[in-house]
Formats: C-alpha cells, sequence, structure tokens
C-alpha cells in the first residue's frame, strides 16, 4: 500500500483531541520538579525496564496527591527515551476524552507514530473494516492494534502505554475495565511489547478491573502511603521554588530578609499535609496579580489552622473554604456578602456541572448573565480563568469540585453547590435558548442543501456555542435535576413550538443520532408520568 492511500485511510480514525501527554492542551499543566518524586519515578523506571517485571503498573492515589503530574512526567521521560507507545488523559471537561469511544483509535493512531512500521498494517485494518471506529472496543482492540502488533515485523522492543484515568474524569464507569482487560491480552506479544501504566484513585470500577487479574500481572503503589518525611521533603522543594521567583515583586526584593523564611515553608508543608494540590492552590492564591505575595500569604496565614486532624482532606477543605471566603465575599455588608454568594453559586455551580467545557463569554449568555468575569476573577487559585472571554474556564483540580458538591466537607453553606438545582436551573435556561430557534437557522433558503456543504463558520455563526451547548445537553440537565410540575410543562410546550426547529439544529450541529437517543428516553419519561 503506497504512503498516500495509507495517510488516507489513518485520516478516517477518529482520533482523541486532548489525549496525548503533549497535546496542547495540558502545555501549562506541571510537571514534576527535578529534585521531587525521585524514588517514584526511579521505581516506575525500572518496572519498564525490567523483562520480567509485571505487565500493569497500578499508581492510585486519593485525589491531590499528584498522580496526573507524575503520569505526564513519566510520559516525557519515556518519550525522550523513544518508550512511549502511546498516552491517553482523560477529562470530563473536554468532549473527545471523557469517555473511552475513541480510546482505541487514539492509541492506534499514536502506535503509528511511534513505531512506523505499524503504520501500513494499521492501514490495512482500516480498509478491511471501515466501520471500526463505530465497533465495540474488543474489535477495535483485536483489529487495530493486538493483530497488528502481532503482525509486525521482528523486532525486540519494549514501550509502554500511559493512562491517566480518574472516575470523576469518564463518563463510562464500565469501559476502564474493559480497556484493562483487553489490554491484558498483550502480554502474550513476544517482539514488540507492551507495558501499561495506569494512574487513578483507588475506587470501586478500576478495582474491579483488577480483581479479576493474577496477582503477579500488576504491581500498584498507592501515592498517600508514602511515608510522610519524604512527601514533605518533595512539598517543602516546592513551596521554596514557586516562592523563591516571586521574590523580586515589588516590596520583597529590597529586604535582606529570606522571604517567606524556612518557619513559614515548614508552617504551608505541614498543612499541606501530604497533598500537592494544597501546595500548588497555595501559590496560585500568592501569585494572584491583583494583589502582593505579601499580603496573599499574610491572608493565609492570619488564621491559626487545626494541625491535629488526621485527614489530609480536612486541610484541603478547610484552604479551599478560607480562599473562597477571602476571594468571593472578603469583608463586604451582610447583604452585599449574599448576593456574592448566590452569585457564585450560579456561575461556579454551573461550571463545575456542564458536560461540556465552553468559553467564558458564552458560558454568561447560557445563564442569561451581562458578563460573568467579575465574579471569576477573583478566583485564580482555584480556576483557570482566562483574558480572553473567548476561551474556556476550567477548574484546576477534581478535588475543587468534590469539595463544592458535598455537603460534608463544603461546611459553609454560602459555597455549597446543590447539583440537582443546578441541573434544573441548567435545564430551565437551555429551554428558553431553544425558544429562539427557528425554521431555516442558517437562511440557506434551500431545503435540500446537505450538512457537508455548509461552511462550519456559517453554522457557527446561527448556532453559537451556547445555543450548540442547550440543543446537546438540556435533557441531560432535566434528568439530573429536581423538576417540578412546571418544568414538564416546559417541556411540552417546546415540544409543541420548537421540537422540529430543533431537529433541524442538532442535523446541523452534526448531533441528530444523540437527539434520537433523547426523543426515546423522552417519550418513556412522558409515558410515565
Amino acid at each position: 500500500m503506497q504512503t498516500w492511500e495509507q495517510d488516507k485511510y489513518l485520516s478516517k480514525l477518529p482520533d482523541a483531541k486532548g489525549a496525548a501527554y503533549n497535546d496542547r492542551l495540558w502545555e501549562y499543566e506541571d510537571h514534576c520538579l527535578p529534585d521531587t518524586r525521585v524514588e517514584l519515578r526511579q521505581k516506575i523506571m525500572d518496572w519498564f525496564e525490567d523483562p520480567n517485571g509485571e505487565y500493569i503498573f497500578w499508581l492510585n492515589g486519593m485525589a491531590g496527591t499528584g498522580k496526573s503530574t507524575i503520569s505526564r512526567t513519566v510520559a516525557w521521560d519515556l518519550a525522550e527515551k523513544e518508550r512511549l507507545a502511546a498516552s491517553f488523559f482523560f477529562s470530563r471537561d473536554h468532549e473527545d476524552i471523557s469517555h473511552a469511544s475513541q480510546f482505541f483509535t487514539t492509541i492506534a493512531t499514536q502506535l503509528t507514530r511511534s513505531l512506523p512500521v505499524l503504520r501500513p498494517l494499521i492501514s490495512r485494518a482500516i480498509q478491511e473494516h471501515s466501520d471500526i471506529g463505530k465497533q465495540r472496543l474488543s474489535e477495535q482492540w483485536k483489529y487495530l492494534i493486538l493483530d497488528p502488533l502481532k503482525s509486525a515485523p521482528t523486532q525486540s522492543i519494549q514501550l509502554v502505554v500511559v493512562i491517566e484515568y480518574a472516575l470523576d474524569e469518564c463518563d463510562s464507569k464500565d469501559d476502564i475495565q474493559m480497556i484493562l482487560k483487553l489490554l491484558a491480552q498483550a502480554k502474550c506479544l513476544e517482539t514488540i511489547r507492551l507495558r501499561v501504566l495506569v494512574t487513578s484513585r483507588p475506587e470501586t470500577p478500576i478495582l474491579l478491573g483488577f480483581r479479576n487479574f493474577p496477582r503477579e500481572a500488576y504491581q500498584d503503589f498507592v501515592l498517600h502511603n508514602i511515608p510522610s518525611p519524604t512527601v514533605n521533603h518533595d512539598i517543602s522543594i516546592f513551596f521554596r521554588r514557586k516562592l523563591s521567583s516571586m521574590k523580586s515583586e515589588p516590596g520583597l526584593s529590597t529586604t535582606s530578609t529570606p522571604w517567606p523564611g524556612e518557619p513559614i515553608i515548614q508552617r504551608l508543608v505541614e498543612e499541606a499535609a501530604g497533598l500537592f494540590i494544597y501546595a500548588a492552590t497555595i501559590c496560585q492564591f500568592i501569585e494572584d496579580d491583583n494583589y502582593t505575595p505579601e499580603d496573599q500569604l499574610s491572608a493565609i496565614l492570619e488564621e491559626d489552622h487545626d494541625t491535629s486532624s488526621p485527614s489530609p482532606m480536612k486541610h484541603l477543605d478547610d484552604m479551599y473554604t478560607k480562599l473562597l471566603q477571602y476571594s468571593v465575599v472578603g469583608k463586604q455588608t451582610v447583604s452585599k456578602d449574599d448576593h456574592l454568594a448566590v452569585r457564585f453559586r450560579k456561575i461556579v455551580g454551573s461550571i463545575i456541572i456542564m458536560f461540556k467545557v465552553i468559553a467564558t463569554k458564552e458560558i454568561a449568555k447560557l445563564l442569561h448573565l451581562r458578563t460573568i468575569s467579575t465574579t471569576l476573577a477573583s478566583l485564580g487559585s482555584v480556576l483557570s480563568v482566562p483574558e480572553d472571554e473567548g476561551q474556556p474556564v476550567r477548574i484546576f483540580h477534581p478535588s475543587f469540585r468534590d469539595f463544592l458538591l458535598d455537603s460534608h466537607r463544603c461546611l459553609d453553606s454560602r459555597f455549597l453547590i446543590d447539583p440537582k438545582e443546578t441541573h434544573i436551573t441548567l435545564f430551565r435556561n437551555c429551554i428558553m435558548l431553544l425558544a429562539e430557534l427557528r425554521q431555516d437557522l442558517c437562511n440557506l433558503r434551500e431545503p435540500g442543501v446537505s450538512v457537508g456543504d455548509i461552511p462550519e463558520p456559517m453554522i457557527q455563526r446561527y448556532i453559537p456555542a451556547h445555543i450548540h451547548y442547550a440543543c446537546r445537553y438540556w435533557f441531560h440537565h432535566f434528568q439530573l435535576g429536581n423538576p417540578i410540575q412546571e418544568d414538564i410543562d416546559r417541556i411540552l410546550r417546546f415540544l409543541e413550538q420548537d421540537f422540529l426547529h430543533w431537529l433541524e439544529a442538532l442535523s446541523l450541529i452534526g448531533e441528530v443520532s444523540n437527539g434520537v437517543l433523547i426523543v426515546a428516553d423522552l417519550e418513556m419519561m412522558l409515558r410515565v408520568s
């Protein structure tokens, strides 16, 4: 098969955007500092280089222990050694990598780059199975990866697939079990050998995935069981490096006294309680461009914390509570305080439960607000807030979402997010937006025009991101909300007035198949009610 033919077939293979360790999406994510996680990174490298080692290395730890940072760093290390086969980093904030439907097609695509010898074999598999991207995961694994690896020209090489998986970062909680089961079949390979590094929380779906594995088939390493002195040493290095870079700030560079000083470093390390996310969030807070580092550090240290608690999550929760109290309400009056808290719950609550990340200005339109920038401006320590409102806002770490949604952790009711109430509010906002739909949305005046012939910019002009989101997810928010009879009435009015307009919009944005599923669920729901 000629090179151009290979390219033609490979271009048909779904390749999830943002999955790879070196994707533009992860450019500003932290890597391990040179003198940190030394023993663990070496342990992973020893596992990889051992020809008789376990097939899978499972690195697990609770939220905030640094799993993602380690997996990204290891992926870079392996790539430099030309031993990285592929990588897939799940994220609920990005549609392609919020589920596993494109997992094996993406791994196959990356394999054609890391092992060019596989290109003709994988291309031929696509040619023979033209709908492979829609087939079951087991078929994708067999035809796109396992069979080509078995048929590849003889060579002796050992490569690693890196998977960053979090329970709350992947829509399908069963898929990871299937993925692990299928990947285990590669242990029969004798020439091109694959090893798998998986990082995750130690939660039920992945535990079940390993339950049927022979114990000698995988090695597990628990991050939160690393001795405290080792973790504290690494966190102290992190604080020193990050805070030392702030010494050039006004008011700090002229003093001869080291800033912030070793006692304060040690206090911050103690309060981090082994959680790297605590350290990273504190540094983000101190670096706020709107305030001096000294003032921000003083705000963190002005109250004594209970360091006797055995739960590191208690320290993280206290930190999140204090940052929000300082950043959201500050020293406002009671009436102003309540207004700011309500606005916080509406805006940030929506951001943390939305099914897809969209631009900041589009979120404002979805929420029927003029702007949300003022509310977000003070939350730079927990949210990635872009200066350009045309760019999306994201949370820095899933632990912040976990905190806001858990009444046992978020004890200040001003910040506690009620997921059901937030979902139903988003449903109502979406339904209001759907009322803006009309016949011939793109002013085509030619009913027979193929969607493929309509320029994408034209579709985006008439169906901007907030309308796109409303069309795609209104029913999902309804299902997860706490509806009342008026919400049922809203749906009935929508069906009477805008149903066909909605179907037209779905066809334009390529979501008709999801619309069919929504209609089926909707019919069942209305029949029951």
